[in-house]
């Protein structure tokens, strides 16, 4: 592994690392999400922390920090392991963030970013999965497991690159670790919905 590769690896974590929900909540609105709702830095708790404008702008953060070093890497690369590795780093660094004490998010956002790059159809599966189950529970940590799931299954029915398809296992794998209270709370009955706001 050359010192090239090296860097790229490095500058996806590094820039996955960046914590957008808590510098567009503090400059913009003075929050920091971490004290709001879940707690959680990612979109869905921004919605709770910021309302739509705030969480549209950590979605879009959040996804480019995934989406932007992948695509370097697709395009100086000649080796969908490298790039795939790549956007596998980026995820990293949103969910054990070197700039929080290597605590972070669940990497959904970040996750999805990577895969418009590798798949453009399993991005749009993503989020096909993702509108279809918040339409109809609500739940926004639910769709965002479901979503994932579809990831690596498009991406093996279309004969995407063997890369792609194991960066889709691992980053669902990922999900649904950073996930595991969600799902405790869900089996009880205690997840908040989209919309609404943990009152203790």
């Amino acid at each position: 592994m050359n010192l090239a590769v090296i860097t790229m690896f490095l500058s996806g974590y590094l820039l996955g690392s960046v914590p957008f929900g808590i510098i567009i909540g503090k400059t913009l609105y003075g929050i920091d999400p971490r004290t709001v709702g879940s707690g959680n830095i990612g979109t869905a708790n921004s919605m709770r922390a910021f309302g739509r404008t705030g969480a549209v702008l950590v979605l879009l953060g959040d996804a480019l920090k995934g989406a932007i070093p992948t695509y370097v890497a697709l395009r100086f690369f000649d080796d969908p392991w490298i790039t795939a590795g790549v956007g596998l780093a980026t995820v990293i660094g949103h969910n054990w963030s070197v700039f929080l004490r290597f605590k972070g998010g669940k990497g959904v956002a970040t996750t999805l970013g990577v895969v418009i790059v590798l798949s453009l159809l399993a991005a749009v599966a993503f989020g096909a999965v993702w509108l279809a189950t918040a339409a109809i529970t609500r739940y926004s940590s639910l769709a965002s497991m479901l979503g994932s799931a579809a990831v690596p299954l498009i991406m093996y029915a279309r004969g995407d690159p063997l890369p792609y398809v194991w960066y889709g296992i691992i980053a669902l794998a990922l999900v649904l670790w950073r996930h595991e209270p969600n799902i405790r709370r869900l089996i009880l009955g205690d997840e908040l919905k989209i919309g609404t706001k943990k009152t203790s």
